[in-house]
């Protein structure tokens, strides 16, 4: 993709299947239609991503279960699967439900103690993963805590790890310094970093000339940055946290890119 100002790390590598799942997400997602094979082909060019690296991708979306083929004649289309409609699905109330600003928090965290035998590091590094990409941040050896209700007995239990952890929901006592508790049990450096990389990218003459390139790109990015974001309460955080501009700047973008790149893909996709 042609961009013309440099890309801040974090965004220099947005994957082809990445923006594939964009696509779908915006033109396939609970339309129960399939795309072909061409049109998708001819999307990612303005994409700046060659023929043979969109079929690569395709056929490799199709090996994870994440697109289905069906033929027609001599013609192949791609449509959503099972997993790739709730990946999609998560996505999409990621973006625009849960949203990255916590503003409205009740004060409640969940708290997970676990305590694992010394030789079980395998175990201990997945539990440790989904509970970060969960939004649970440690507060010290096995104890860790996220913000409001989260389902952790499901992350415990898909472990195997039922027997090795308890689940609490609580509230801070007068005697905890929740704004050091937060900055000891997340790295709000990193999570500051993602927003102003985005505005840094976004805030200034569009990296895309193309409207559906852009509305791709954009969209991938920010999800890219509020991923594993885990959604902090905004009066815990250091003031002007990056979230709230970045995401009155992805959603004023978003709206401008939407009219003329729907326009664009109308033209380019042929469906089943």
């Amino acid at each position: 993709m042609t961009a013309v100002k440099k890309m801040p790390n974090i965004f220099r590598m947005v994957q082809p299947q990445t923006l594939l799942l964009m696509f779908f997400g915006d033109f396939v997602l609970d339309r129960q239609v399939c795309v072909f094979s061409g049109s998708v082909i001819d999307v990612c060019a303005r994409l700046d991503i060659s023929e043979h690296a969109t079929r690569s991708t395709l056929t490799r979306m199709a090996g994870r279960d994440l697109l289905r083929r069906e033929r027609s004649g001599r013609r192949v289309y791609f449509g959503l699967t099972e997993r790739s409609t709730e990946i999609l699905r998560d996505g999409r109330t990621r973006i625009w439900e849960t949203g990255a600003v916590n503003d409205g928090w009740d004060g409640t965290w969940t708290l997970l103690s676990f305590s694992l035998p010394e030789a079980w590091q395998r175990q201990r590094h997945d539990l440790r993963s989904q509970l970060a990409w969960a939004g649970f941040g440690p507060i010290q050896g096995g104890l860790w805590i996220a913000p409001g209700a989260v389902d952790a007995q499901q992350i415990v239990s898909s472990l195997g790890l039922n027997a090795h952890a308890r689940v609490f929901t609580a509230r801070a006592g007068s005697l905890t310094d929740v704004d050091a508790m937060v900055r000891d049990a997340y790295d709000l450096t990193a999570l500051a970093a993602r927003y102003e990389a985005f505005l840094d990218r976004w805030g200034g003459p569009s990296p895309l000339r193309d409207p559906l390139a852009a509305r791709l790109t954009l969209t991938a990015e920010w999800l890219e940055a509020i991923r594993r974001d885990p959604r902090l309460p905004v009066e815990h955080l250091p003031p002007d946290w990056p979230a709230r501009r970045a995401q009155k700047l992805f959603r004023e973008l978003e709206s401008a890119y939407r009219p003329p790149a729907y326009a664009i893909a109308e033209e380019l996709l042929q469906v089943l």
